[in-house]
C-alpha cells in the first residue's frame, strides 16, 4: 500500500505519466487476483513457519531489486512479483480469525485482521509519500526493504515450527463455485473495491493537482485517511454482527453521497480534509464488508472463500485503478471521482438485487414450511 504515496515521485523519476505509474498499483493487484484462489490452496501442504519466511525473503529481495531499479520496467516486475504470494497471508489470517472467533462474532475477529491492514497502511503511506519528498525516492524503497527485512526476522525468531496437518480437497472447495449467489458476491465485491481504490490511488495526485495541497500536507492528509480506515473497520466488525445487511446495502450509497461532494468540493483543501476524515471512514468498512459479504455466500469453503474475496478485491483494484485512469487521461484529474460514482452505482444495483433474492428465498422457505 506503501507506493500509493509516492505514485507521483515515480512517474517524476521515471519519466512516465501518472497513470502508468499506477500500474504499480493494478498489476500487483492482478497478480493477487490470479494467485488467490489457488496459490493458498497449493502451499497448504507446506510448514507454515517455511512459507512465511520464504514470501519475507522474496518480498525483501524484490524490495532491495526496486532501490536500484534505474528503469521503470525493472521496478514494475519487482512489484508484480510478490504479489502471486501475497494471498497465501491473508487467506490464512482471515480464516485462522474466523475459526477461533466465538459463535456469531466472526466478523468482529476479521475485522481485527483489517485493523493491521489499515496500520500498516497508516504507516507505510505517509511515511513513504514523507521520505520521497524530503529525501528521496531511493529513501522510500529503501524502508519497504527495510519493514520487510525486520518481519522476516522477527518470524525467523518469534514464530513456531507448524507443520501442515491435513492437506485441503481441490473438489470440494471448487464445488461452490456452482452457487449463483457467490458469483453475485464477486460481482459485488469486484464494484465495491473499485469505488474505493479507484479513486484513492490518485488521492496524492488529486490532493497536489485539484486541492492545491502542499506536499508535507499531503503526508498528512494520507496518514489521517490511513487513521480513519482503523477507526472504519473496528466500526464496521460491531456493524456486520448487529445488522449485517443494512450495512453493505447502504454502504455504496453513502459512498457515492460522499464523492458526489467531491467533485463538487473537493478543489477546497479544508473541506477536501474533512471528506479525506469520512471516506478514511468507509474505506475501513469497504474491507470487513467484502470479505464478510463473500464468506457470507460459500460458508462451508472458507480458505477458498477468503481466497476468493481475495481476487475480487484486487480485480476491483485494477478496474477501479484503469477505470480511474481514463476519467484521468480524458478529463484531468479532478474527474476521477466519476470512476467511483459509476462503480458505486453498479455495486448498488448487484447488492440491492441480491437481497431481494435472498429475501426471496427466504419467503419460499417459510412457504415450503408451512405446506
Amino acid at each position: 500500500m506503501g507506493f500509493i504515496g509516492i505514485l507521483p515521485y515515480i512517474a517524476e523519476d521515471y519519466d512516465v505519466t501518472i497513470v502508468q505509474a499506477g500500474w504499480l498499483i493494478s498489476l500487483f493487484a492482478l497478480g493477487v487476483a490470479v494467485a488467490g484462489p489457488t496459490m493458498p490452496l497449493v502451499m497448504s501442504r507446506f510448514n507454515r513457519k517455511t512459507v512465511m519466511v520464504f514470501i519475507l525473503g522474496l518480498f525483501t529481495l524484490c524490495n532491495v531489486v526496486a532501490v536500484f531499479a534505474e528503469d521503470f520496467y525493472v521496478l514494475l516486475l519487482a512489484r508484480v512479483i510478490p504479489a502471486f504470494f501475497h494471498p497465501v497471508y491473508c487467506a490464512m489470517a482471515f480464516s485462522v480469525a474466523a475459526a477461533l472467533a466465538r459463535p456469531g462474532e466472526a466478523p468482529k475477529a476479521v475485522a481485527k485482521i483489517n485493523v493491521g491492514v489499515s496500520a500498516g497502511m497508516v504507516a507505510g503511506v505517509p511515511i513513504s509519500n514523507f521520505l520521497a519528498e524530503q529525501i528521496s525516492l531511493s529513501a522510500s524503497m529503501t524502508f519497504f526493504a527495510v519493514a520487510t527485512l525486520l518481519v522476516l526476522l522477527a518470524t525467523l525468531w518469534l514464530v513456531p515450527s507448524m507443520p501442515a496437518k491435513s492437506r485441503m480437497s481441490y473438489g470440494s472447495q471448487l464445488a461452490v463455485l456452482k452457487k449463483p449467489q457467490l458469483w453475485a458476491s464477486i460481482m459485488a465485491v469486484v464494484f465495491l473495491n473499485g469505488s474505493i481504490f479507484g479513486v484513492f490511488n490518485y488521492l496524492a495526485d488529486f490532493l497536489s493537482v485539484v486541492s492545491g495541497v502542499t506536499p508535507a500536507l499531503v503526508s498528512l492528509l494520507l496518514l489521517v485517511y490511513g487513521l480513519c480506515n482503523i477507526l472504519g473497520s473496528l466500526l464496521a466488525g460491531n456493524l456486520l454482527t448487529i445488522r449485517p445487511l443494512s450495512v453493505v446495502k447502504a454502504f455504496p450509497l453513502a459512498t457515492a453521497m460522499l464523492y458526489g461532494v467531491m467533485l463538487g468540493g473537493g478543489s477546497v483543501w479544508p473541506f477536501m480534509g474533512v471528506l479525506v476524515v469520512m471516506w478514511g471512514i468507509l474505506g475501513g468498512i469497504n474491507g470487513n464488508i467484502n470479505q464478510y459479504w463473500i464468506t457470507k455466500a460459500a460458508p462451508e469453503a472458507p480458505d477458498f472463500a477468503n481466497g476468493l474475496f481475495l481476487t475480487a478485491a484486487n480485480i476491483g483494484c485494477v478496474l477501479g485503478t484503469t477505470v480511474g485512469g481514463w476519467f484521468i487521461e480524458g478529463w484531468g484529474t479532478e474527474y476521477v471521482v466519476l470512476a467511483g460514482l459509476v462503480l458505486c452505482g453498479a455495486a448498488a444495483l448487484v447488492v440491492w438485487g441480491q437481497c431481494l433474492m435472498m429475501k426471496s428465498a427466504s419467503g419460499l422457505r417459510i412457504q415450503a414450511q408451512k405446506v
